[in-house]
């Protein structure tokens, strides 16, 4: 056993018990690396990776492997996210090396922590080879591997932002051959990008949502509704329990690599309670009850936290560890539990050379709406809906007697709060109060258990017996998820923790020479870079989501500095976006620039609820509002403010979009 059984993150605590000398990332690590001049093995992965698990049982666990790191290296195992911001550094490296990123990551680095060298998978073979010819080459040719160091260095340290800041002048004519460009790599068969493995990427869908529906724009949201729908039939989300898988290996969404993360559900949830708010449609009102299902049933805990993510693999029928396992179904077994209904299933879900994965194995799609399927049959559609439902709770009662796969019992700040906004978002598209009261209480917890208040000092993951400080991303969606609580709550401390927060945001975190958010735990933790995170990944990045909040609350609180101080971060990144899809949330931002509005109110939560079930992207309440006397509504943009109403039917008028495109 290492020393990693000293933790508490499941990640490391999984290579516990490797014959390898792993050591968790601190600073004691590096000064041994320093004085002993030897090279270091940074290897980051998360719990639920497969990948991860594959180069575990193939390289660390290996005796001839660990006698060569053991040897000759410091090897240092990090879990991704308990460090993002590790992860963000070498990811970076990584890509400038090879062109490409993904988990497991790993680089050999010289003594200071600068990478020489990295990989994602990797067999044994090539792993053991790579090794011993950096250890030669350390050895015997040290000022070549230095060299390389200094302008990888280089490369890490330019990444990013090259261009000087633009004014937004140019806004509307910048984005459209952006969006042409974008709808190029369109996948108008099955939604989501021409291309496999297929992510799904909410940010992306969300702007393109609002964006469509703003400028009345019907062939992209078109696309937005074909990709949501076939998201919802795949075999990405679990029809049988609710929740939705990382991304799907293959173009139709019918095979996920079938790890669970709560980043990706949250998120999911926010996209789809915003689909119904607009459509009404049924399916997606389903996809919303579902993976709040699953969620609360296998990651909500007793004081209101989520945990973060379930495994791929799980163990299988014949006792090994299999990624799937957990989900996918054989014939005999569904002929078995569905008895007269297996036939009706065999068509709905496609458990046919279609929906045939390997094996023998079937992961069900959907390839019609019910209401077809119900007129082919001659089927009432609530008689094929009720034989559906009777069968699917069949399957999930069977298969909860299936060995469950892993769960990663961290607690994550960012993820919570993400969480928070969905369940703000179920509710404003549902009016259930049942979601906004499992919002407010899961912000309670993250505001007594993760914050400290006399410091303002959030916690980056909870686990038994240890704390990580709190990173910019931590920060940003908590306060995010406060004005998203203040908007339908009225609650003014929703409102005052979210300022308090923000000042602290800036004054910490805040680079003036850059005019933008340093990636970085709050105690400044040295790193061999500073990051500046400004793309939008599957997770939006943090100086964007700050960017909202900060644009935001300048107009919730009236002061404009605020607001000219998103605008400036906008202006910042705005010539160096290339591709639309990697900063669909600045784009979000300049929309609300475009568009936004501003509701002053002091109505009653019944007329505020009303409002809500409205979908308006461009459109955020401000309770407790001042508004002209008598009045009850005043809608503002950002130049001024409307004539004053008591007509709730004008302030919705006002909130649709005009007809131009």
């Amino acid at each position: 056993m290492n020393i990693l059984h000293q933790e508490t993150s499941p990640y490391l605590l999984q290579h516990a018990n490797n014959p390898i000398w792993w050591k968790p990332w601190q600073e004691e690590t590096l000064e041994q690396a320093m004085a002993n001049q030897q090279l270091i093995i940074v290897s980051i992965g998360y719990a639920a990776c497969h990948w991860c698990h594959v180069m575990e049982h193939e390289c660390f666990e290996n005796e001839e492997v660990a006698s060569i790191m053991n040897a000759h290296f410091v090897s240092i195992k990090v879990d991704r996210e308990e460090r993002p911001d590790v992860d963000s550094i070498y990811m970076k490296a990584l890509q400038l090396m090879t062109g490409q990123g993904g988990w497991p990551l790993n680089v050999v680095c010289l003594p200071d922590g600068r990478p020489v060298w990295g990989a994602t998978y990797v067999n044994k073979e090539s792993w053991c080879a790579t090794l011993e010819q950096l250890q030669h080459l350390f050895l015997h040719d040290r000022e070549k591997m230095v060299e390389y160091a200094d302008k990888l260095q280089m490369g890490i340290h330019f990444a990013g932002l090259v261009e000087p800041p633009k004014p937004l002048s140019e806004g509307l004519e910048f984005t459209k051959p952006l969006l042409e460009k974008w709808e190029k790599s369109f996948d108008w068969d099955s939604g989501g990008p021409a291309r496999a493995p297929k992510f799904m990427m909410p940010n992306n869908l969300e702007y393109l949502q609002s964006y469509a529906h703003l400028n009345n724009n019907k062939t992209l949201m078109e696309y937005v509704d074909l990709t949501m729908t076939k998201m919802a039939w795949g075999g990405l989300f679990d029809v049988v329990d609710g929740g939705f898988s990382r991304y799907a290996v293959d173009m139709r969404w019918h095979i996920p690599h079938f790890e669970k993360m709560l980043y990706d559900n949250a998120q999911l949830l926010s996209l789809y309670a915003k689909g119904y708010q607009r459509t009404k449609n049924p399916l997606y009102l389903e996809v919303v009850e579902k993976t709040i299902g699953f969620m609360e049933a296998q990651w909500l805990t007793s004081d209101h936290g989520f945990y973060a993510s379930l495994d791929a693999d799980s163990i299988n029928a014949s006792g090994i560890l299999e990624e799937g396992a957990f989900y996918y179904w054989d014939l005999p077994e569904l002929d078995q539990l569905l008895e007269a209904d297996f036939d009706l299933f065999k068509t709905v879900f496609n458990i046919n050379d279609y929906g045939h994965w390997e094996h023998n194995h079937y992961v069900f799609i959907q390839t019609q709406p019910l209401q077809e399927i119900a007129a082919q049959l001659q089927m009432e559609f609530s008689v094929l809906k009720s034989k559906l439902n009777a069968g699917l709770e069949k399957l999930k009662d069977y298969r909860a007697n299936r060995a469950a796969p892993r769960l990663d019992n961290k607690i994550i700040t960012s993820w919570n709060a993400m969480t928070v906004t969905a369940y703000t978002d179920v509710y404003k598209a549902t009016g259930a109060e049942k979601y906004l009261e499992q919002a407010k209480k899961s912000m309670a917890f993250i505001t007594t258990k993760l914050l400290d208040q006399d410091t303002l000092t959030l916690t980056r993951t909870l686990t038994t017996g240890k704390k990580i400080m709190g990173f910019l991303e931590d920060y940003a969606f908590v306060i995010k998820a406060l004005l998203d609580l203040y908007e339908v709550t009225a609650d003014v401390n929703y409102k005052s923790e979210a300022s308090q927060l923000t000042a602290f945001v800036v004054d910490h975190f805040f680079n003036t020479e850059k005019h933008l958010f340093e990636y970085k735990d709050q105690a400044d933790t040295p790193l061999i870079a500073k990051h500046y995170e400004i793309e939008d990944n599957v997770i939006p990045s943090a100086n964007s989501v700050m960017a909202h909040n900060l644009y935001l609350l300048g107009y919730i609180t009236d002061q404009e500095h605020l607001s000219k101080l998103a605008v400036g971060m906008l202006e910042v990144v705005w010539p160096n976006i290339d591709y639309a899809s990697a900063f669909s949330n600045w784009l979000q931002l300049y929309t609300k620039m475009q568009h936004g509005l501003y509701l002053k109110t002091a109505a009653p939560q019944s007329e505020l609820k009303e409002i809500h079930k409205h979908f308006a992207p461009q459109l955020y309440v401000i309770p407790n509002g001042e508004t002209p006397e008598g009045s009850a509504f005043q809608m503002c943009n950002s130049n001024s403010c409307f004539a004053p109403t008591n007509n709730i039917q004008e302030v919705l008028k006002a909130t649709a979009p005009q007809q131009t495109v």
